[in-house]
């Protein structure tokens, strides 16, 4: 009874009690269920999504994709976003398990060992949809960004560019952002160039960040020829202030981005860019997750989706 209180109505039990309730719930990875009455194997027809962010344009795509197939089959969408932390995500599919829902796809692909946990003993079914990682805890729906990366250093080595700078969003529990690093290292190395650390940047989200990028990368010492931004916002930040200040692009120094969202397209010039399939991402994701629901499909799947490098004027 006193569990049952300090999980229903904290507020009446003390903080000690409370805290101790908490620490045992953690370390079983215990999820009450919120369907009163209902068996502990009953599901809903919800699906829970995780995402990065809910202000970020890049993930509306993906989430239409998959919210259109569920509506079309019966099912709903929750969503909920994990503000690039694994302790959110934790904290949101503690929720959606508590909902019982019947699915869970998930756009990070690191996770905390208690998520892990939480999600082995639900044992429903679960997509991870940002990157092709190598170890999914069931199915992943994606592309590689280390390919992706790779692809798009290589496309600018081709171009005769050397000095290439690499700007990427923080690497800290995003593998993600390590794919794209990685890719940009691989082609480095395949063409027989040095890696030169003074033409590497990592920084936060934001216009301002590319912008501070630009300047950091060409005072920096490294001389960059182009730029890659690993993150379409940074390559934005990047080419306005090159227009601000009357720099020309590309020959004071070729910009390349990572998405293809509209902008990038009707800059001046319009950046290089690549694009991603990330609708077909979010509609291939809803479909791999009810085969598996309703028994059409089983075991491990990775499926990928690829991706293309848009040459424009930038570079």
């Amino acid at each position: 009874m006193t569990v049952s209180r300090a999980l229903k109505t904290p507020e009446r039990v003390s903080p000690e009690v409370r805290a101790r309730v908490e620490e045992a719930v953690r370390a079983v990875g215990y999820v009450p269920n919120r369907l009163a009455g209902s068996l502990s194997s009953s599901r809903s027809s919800v699906i829970g999504l995780v995402v990065p962010s809910i202000e970020n344009s890049l993930f509306a795509s993906t989430i239409q994709g998959i919210s259109d197939v569920l509506r079309r089959h019966g099912h709903e969408l929750m969503i909920a976003s994990s503000g690039y932390g694994a302790a959110a995500e934790e904290a949101a599919i503690r929720a959606f398990l508590g909902q019982r829902v019947a699915g869970l796809i998930l756009h990070d692909t690191t996770h905390t060992p208690e998520a892990v946990a939480m999600i082995r003993r639900a044992g429903i079914p679960v997509v991870e949809n940002g990157t092709l990682t190598r170890q999914p805890l069931d199915m992943v729906v994606s592309y590689s960004n280390h390919d992706a990366a790779k692809a798009m250093t290589q496309h600018l080595l081709r171009l005769g560019y050397r000095r290439i700078g690499f700007v990427t969003l923080p690497l800290a529990a995003n593998e993600r952002s390590r794919d794209r690093r990685r890719g940009y290292e691989a082609a480095l190395e395949e063409a027989g160039l040095p890696y030169d650390p003074r033409l590497v940047l990592e920084v936060p989200p934001g216009l301002a960040a590319g912008v501070e990028a630009l300047y950091r990368l060409l005072e920096g010492g490294g001389e960059p020829d182009a730029i890659f931004f690993a993150g379409d916002v940074l390559a934005i930040g990047a080419a306005l202030e090159c227009t601000r200040r009357g720099w020309k692009v590309p020959e004071k120094v070729a910009i390349a981005a990572f998405d293809n969202i509209d902008l990038l397209g009707h800059l001046v010039p319009p950046v290089t860019t690549l694009r991603l399939p990330r609708q077909e991402i979010g509609r291939r994701s809803a479909e791999v997750l009810l085969d598996r629901i309703q028994g059409r499909a089983t075991g491990p799947l990775a499926i990928d989706l690829r991706f293309e490098i848009i040459h424009r004027a930038s570079t």
